[in-house]
């Protein structure tokens, strides 16, 4: 039986099969191999109750794992829409929104801007505007769930049967407006703290819902938010078409002549805190790639030598 995951409970996930939902471990097969479903994952589901197989992703959005350890970590897949949530306080921040976008791009989803809590803030056009300088063409949507701003037109991306997730940190709203999208409030959350305006969120994992023709996902806010791949070209579209006209193909962008993207800088059309930024994720994102390569390198390494251990131990038994 083809079926949606739906939540995941650690070891254990909640999957939409038909008209019902059922609890589902995974195969020892899968554990050995490491493959783990995620909310939104197409899965096989076996007539003793067991995920079998999970169906190849249309769209995957993944991040590294928290700490040092060079591991990818999946965070939802199969989904159209990924809204990158951010309140109009303290929380925002344009390089981070810069981070997430590049993630976005990366997995395969159309990302889309929401910007919560306008009740709560007198800048909010300003900080949409300044939002636009980045965004090129992506959606950017200001809301206040509680006096209902802007929350039709989020609203009208629930349709054909479409799948959207949510992003960001903690305590921006994402669990409010869901709550205010389907009428009830299906997902406990918490006021804004007194002194810090920000809210205390309690969505611990990830979990789907059914809102009017659509689907979206509701997700933990992120404490770390490390880049395990992304696409930076289209995230800083403006410097890459910037570079290829400077005067020399290798150009650093620093101090080199006929560079087109410091002549942007000098007439006041790009920021050099924009290009600090570009650097940083470029930096970020190629460094995470070595460490990939040096893991797989490492890896096959450990492979050979179990391989050739397990060999010499044959050879040793067969003397006996």
């Amino acid at each position: 039986m083809r079926g949606r995951v739906i939540s995941v409970f650690k070891d254990l996930y909640r999957v939409s099969v038909g008209s019902s939902e059922v609890n589902a471990p995974i195969t020892g097969k899968m554990i050995k191999n490491n493959e783990f479903p995620v909310v939104g994952d197409y899965v096989e589901v076996s007539d003793e109750g067991q995920i079998t197989e999970i169906y190849p992703r249309k769209t995957l959005l993944s991040r590294k794992v928290a700490g040092k350890k060079i591991k990818e970590q999946p965070i939802v897949s199969n989904v159209d829409f990924i809204f990158i949530v951010t309140s109009l306080n303290k929380d925002f921040n344009i390089a981070r929104l810069e981070r997430y976008l590049t993630m976005v791009y990366e997995s395969g989803a159309n990302p889309c801007f929401i910007l919560t809590k306008a009740d709560l803030d007198d800048e909010a056009d300003e900080k949409a505007a300044r939002l636009e300088e980045i965004a090129f063409g992506v959606p950017i949507h200001v809301v206040s769930s509680y006096e209902d701003i802007g929350v039709d037109e989020v609203r009208g991306y629930l349709k054909d049967e479409a799948t959207i997730g949510l992003i960001g940190s903690s305590g921006v709203g994402k669990s409010t407006l869901i709550n205010k999208l389907m009428g009830e409030e299906i997902i406990k959350t918490r006021e804004v703290r007194a002194g810090d305006d920000k809210g205390k969120h309690t969505t611990t994992r990830r979990e789907m819902f059914r809102v009017g023709g659509g689907y979206i996902i509701d997700t933990p806010g992120m404490r770390e938010l490390q880049i395990w791949s992304g696409d930076t070209a289209e995230t800083f579209y403006d410097i890459e078409e910037m570079a290829l006209t400077c005067k020399f193909s290798d150009c650093t962008h620093r101090s080199e002549p006929g560079c087109a993207v410091r002549r942007a800088i000098e007439r006041k059309e790009l920021t050099e805190e924009r290009l600090n930024n570009y650097f940083k994720l470029k930096r970020e994102v190629a460094n995470m790639e070595n460490k990939q390569n040096l893991g797989h390198k490492f890896a096959e390494r450990e492979k050979i030598k179990n391989m050739m251990g397990s060999l010499d131990m044959r050879r040793k038994i067969n003397k006996r």
